[in-house]
């Protein structure tokens, strides 16, 4: 419930919400919003990074919580490892139970292999079902892919990789029918014809969703078809280091059972990574609207194989994250909020910035307002705007916050808060990893048998993603990496197996005396450490 306080500085947003109403806020030039990145983005404060003193990226500066994670020992002694004791023999091994991973299993089933998925916590426990706002496909008379393609480019800052971008726009129309045709239920008109709104950053209203747990319900596709075509999958057995053979291909890996603390062997003819972000290394200390598992395991465990990371530098910030009430600080507040019309509004009732400008620049905005301006509110866990939710029954008709927003409504309501009536109070979160491990468009790395999709994947978004194309991302390069893996692994025989480049890993690390962290991390700690 808020304050006495806050409901008070509530009357000064209603009282300028007229006026607020009939004005266009303008978007900023590009001079402008480099400005305003390089003053106020986390990406860019001091000391935010160091620079990693080994493997491929050596000598790039990075946050110092992922430096901490690939300046780590494996999780395993590669001299204590028998090799010869096969558990699992298949064609592909996914890592990772999430919307790459499952969209990666399908296709490579269907493409005749033998698959077996392994997965951190339960099938589906990923990021994906936490997405909230909705998926981009350019497939209205007024949209094309090379529009989006221009949008991703533009998003990114001109610096994404174009043949993954023409990758991500091209197959996203058949992304939307493929799931359409599994039995996805998209929020449509009374026609039949999809219902789409604006994301920040975009030219075109191609934003897919349903109501407000678009990732929930591709998710529920997803996992439905894998297990309808009875595609193998290892609950709470996460991978914790890759398997190489004699001829220096991956080709395996170990993981970990969580309930029983034994490990099991997998070989396989090819290996596709798709273990998600690392929202919670909590980047900068920030909170987080990951899910408990996002901690990087796929970027070491293919960074200790050889594979080259790019664009890690560059973290999203997820402009409207709770910031108050303390129980749900950090949560999504997804930008199709935005979308359906709330504005961003300060103490004083201005609305301070364009709020379907790109992630990045709202998320730099907001926290000048807070910190150079002085124009934002204190909450116990900082500072805080308004997002001004009632003006979406405003402008669209009462009951479209609920009948569009539904599960934000009920967390909001649980606390006491009607977001259809007062606006809410955000704050930048921690939100996704732009980067990750370099691929192609065929989703493969440089190294013989690791294909890598979703989130652990770098290059797509270049430097800030923009809404919508993450749950697109986990399906094109998903279906892209188990459609090649099913190619490839006719051709592949696979040799004696290997843990060199482990222990050639932790020789180094042992010469640069950095012997004391192990990862991958697997779950974080949160308990309070008590001294004395």
């Amino acid at each position: 419930m808020y304050t006495a306080e806050m409901l008070e500085l509530i009357k000064v947003v209603e009282q300028t919400r007229e006026k607020r109403m009939s004005e266009t806020f303008p978007r900023i030039n590009v001079e402008e919003k480099n400005k305003l990145l390089r003053g106020f983005h986390p990406d860019y404060m001091d000391g935010a990074m160091r620079p990693v003193q080994l493997g491929p990226n050596k000598g790039d500066a990075l946050p110092h919580e992922h430096v901490d994670i690939l300046e780590s020992r494996s999780w395993v002694d590669p001299a204590d490892v028998d090799l010869e004791k096969i558990d699992f023999d298949v064609d592909v091994l996914v890592i990772g139970g999430g919307g790459a991973g499952t969209s990666a299993a399908i296709m490579a089933a269907e493409g005749g292999a033998d698959v077996l998925m392994a997965t951190k916590l339960r099938h589906g426990d990923a990021n994906t079902m936490m997405a909230e706002g909705g998926i981009q496909a350019a497939d209205k008379e007024n949209d094309s892919p090379p529009i989006h393609y221009l949008d991703v480019m533009g998003g990114g800052g001109f610096l994404n990789i174009p043949e993954l971008v023409s990758a991500l726009v091209s197959d996203a129309p058949i992304c939307i029918e493929w799931l359409e045709n599994f039995g996805a239920m998209f929020s449509k008109f009374p026609d039949g014809t999809m219902n789409t709104i604006h994301g920040g950053g975009t030219s075109r209203r191609r934003m897919h969703f349903a109501h407000d747990y678009t990732g929930a319900e591709i998710m529920r596709t997803l996992r439905d078809e894998a297990r309808n075509r009875g595609v193998k999958v290892l609950e709470f057995a996460p991978a914790v280091e890759l398997l190489k053979d004699d001829q220096g291909q991956v080709a395996g890996a170990i993981l970990y059972n969580m309930e029983t603390e034994k490990y099991y062997i997998v070989r396989a003819k090819a290996v596709i990574m798709a273990t998600g972000g690392s929202g919670r290394l909590h980047i900068n200390e920030s909170p987080t609207t990951n899910h408990y598992g996002a901690t990087a395991d796929g970027i070491i465990m293919s960074y200790r194989a050889g594979a080259k990371l790019a664009f890690l530098n560059a973290t999203q910030f997820h402009p409207t994250g709770v910031a108050f009430p303390e129980q749900v600080v950090g949560q999504l507040v997804t930008e199709k909020v935005r979308g359906l019309g709330a504005q961003l509004v300060n103490i004083e009732g201005e609305q301070f910035f364009y709020p379907l400008e790109t992630r990045d620049a709202v998320s730099s905005a907001i926290i000048r307002e807070c910190r150079e301006r002085g124009k934002g509110l204190t909450v116990p866990s900082g500072s805080g705007v308004w997002l001004d939710s009632p003006m979406i029954d405003i402008i669209h008709g009462k009951g479209t916050v609920q009948e569009e927003l539904p599960a934000m409504f009920r967390m909001f309501d649980n606390f006491g808060i009607k977001m259809d009536e007062t606006p809410i109070i955000i704050y930048p979160t921690l939100h996704y990893q732009n980067g990750g491990v370099l691929i192609n468009d065929k989703a493969e790395t440089e190294i013989e048998g690791l294909y890598i999709a979703g989130e652990c994947a770098g290059g797509v978004h270049g430097r800030n993603r923009l809404m919508g194309n993450s749950l697109l991302d986990i399906l094109v390069f998903g279906r892209r990496a188990g459609m090649n893996a099913a190619e490839k692994i006719k051709n592949v025989k696979v040799g004696k197996l290997n843990l060199e480049h482990a222990a050639e890993y932790n020789q180094e690390l042992d010469k640069l005396g950095l012997n004391e962290r192990v990862s991958p991390i697997l779950i974080p700690d949160y308990r309070y450490k008590i001294s004395g």
